[in-house]
C-alpha cells in the first residue's frame, strides 16, 4: 500500500483485570491501545469496583467453567490470524493461567508471527499481592510461552528466584526467566533519583532511564507493556519502541501527580500517550559474561 494508506494496524488480545472506577489493568492497556488506532479484543478476567489500594472491594471472578466455554469460543474464531499480539496481565485465579494458555496457543496456531507480551503482575516492592498458586501458574503457564516478559524488578526476583540489587543482577535474572525478550520496569537505575526501563534481549541489553516521580499511581505496568506492544507492531525497532513507551508512562505519571490524582489522567492526558515530550535517555550496556 502506499504512504497515503497504510497498512492498517493488527488487533491485540489483552487478557487482564477489569474495574470499574480507575485506569488500572484493562481499562488502562485497552484504552492506549484503542487511542494509538489498534483494534482490541478484552478478556476480563476479575471485576472489580477500583484497584484493591483504594480500599476492599467486591471481587467477581467468572466461574470456571464460564471462563473456559469463553476460551473456547475464543480459540475456535476463524479471525484469530488478525491478532497481532496478545497481552496477558492480572488472573482471577490461577485455574485461569492453562485456560489463558490455551487461547495463547490458538492465536499462535492461527498466526505463527504473533507476539504473547507477558505482564506478569505477581505482586511489588511489599511482596506477593495474588496467592503463590496463581503466581506459580502465571510462571509456569504464560511466562513459560511469552515472547516478551515485563516483569517490574519484584516479579522478576520473584520467578526467577534470585535477588536483585544491581543491573548486573536483573540482566541475568532476565537471561534465566526464559522469555527472548524481557523488559524489566523497575530496574536499578545509574543514576540517583531515576527510574530504568531494561531490555534483555538477542540483540544485547537496552537501557531507558528517566526521572524518579515519588507516590506514582496505579495502573503504571499496564500502560507500559500495552505502549512497548503498540510501538513494536507499530515497526519503531526494539530502542525506539523502548523509549516511546517509558516517555509517555513517564509524562503521563508526572502530569497525573502534579495534578494531585491518585489515577493516571489517561482521558485528559492523551497527548503524552500519542507524542510524549517528556526526556528519556538511553545507553547500550556492555553485558558481562557469567562466571561458572
Amino acid at each position: 500500500m502506499s504512504p497515503q494508506h497504510p497498512s492498517p494496524l493488527p488487533t491485540v488480545l489483552v487478557v487482564t483485570s477489569q474495574v470499574v472506577s480507575g485506569a488500572v489493568g484493562g481499562r488502562g492497556a485497552v484504552f492506549v491501545l484503542e487511542r494509538l488506532g489498534f483494534p482490541v479484543w478484552f478478556v476480563p478476567t476479575v471485576l472489580l469496583p477500583w484497584h484493591p489500594g483504594h480500599g476492599r472491594g467486591t471481587r467477581i471472578v467468572p466461574a470456571s467453567e464460564s471462563f473456559s466455554g469463553l476460551v473456547d469460543d475464543l480459540a475456535g474464531s476463524g479471525s484469530l490470524s488478525g491478532i497481532g499480539a496478545v497481552i496477558t496481565g492480572y488472573l482471577g485465579d490461577a485455574g485461569q493461567a492453562a485456560q489463558v494458555g490455551r487461547l495463547v496457543d490458538a492465536v499462535k496456531a492461527a498466526n505463527p508471527k504473533a507476539w504473547h507480551v507477558c505482564d506478569p503482575v505477581v505482586g511489588d516492592a511489599a511482596g506477593l499481592y495474588v496467592p503463590e498458586a496463581t503466581a506459580d501458574a502465571i510462571r509456569d503457564e504464560l511466562v513459560a510461552r511469552a515472547d516478551i516478559a515485563t516483569p517490574n524488578r519484584f516479579e522478576l526476583a520473584w520467578l526467577a528466584g534470585c535477588e536483585i540489587e544491581t543491573e548486573a543482577d536483573a540482566i541475568a535474572a532476565a537471561r534465566m526467566l526464559g522469555p527472548e525478550r524481557v523488559v524489566v520496569t523497575s530496574s536499578p537505575a545509574l543514576r540517583r533519583n531515576s527510574a530504568c526501563n531494561l531490555l534483555v534481549g538477542p540483540n544485547g541489553v537496552l537501557a531507558a532511564e528517566h526521572g524518579l516521580v515519588p507516590d506514582a499511581p496505579h495502573g503504571t505496568g499496564d500502560v507500559f507493556s500495552a505502549l512497548f506492544t503498540a510501538r513494536l507492531l507499530e515497526k519503531h525497532g526494539e530502542e525506539g519502541a523502548l523509549k516511546r513507551a517509558a516517555a509517555s508512562t513517564f509524562e503521563l505519571v508526572a502530569r497525573s501527580v502534579k495534578q494531585g490524582s491518585s489515577e493516571l489522567l489517561l482521558y485528559s492526558e492523551q497527548g503524552s500517550i500519542l507524542g510524549p515530550m517528556a526526556l528519556v535517555s538511553s545507553r547500550r550496556v556492555l553485558e558481562r559474561p557469567r562466571t561458572a
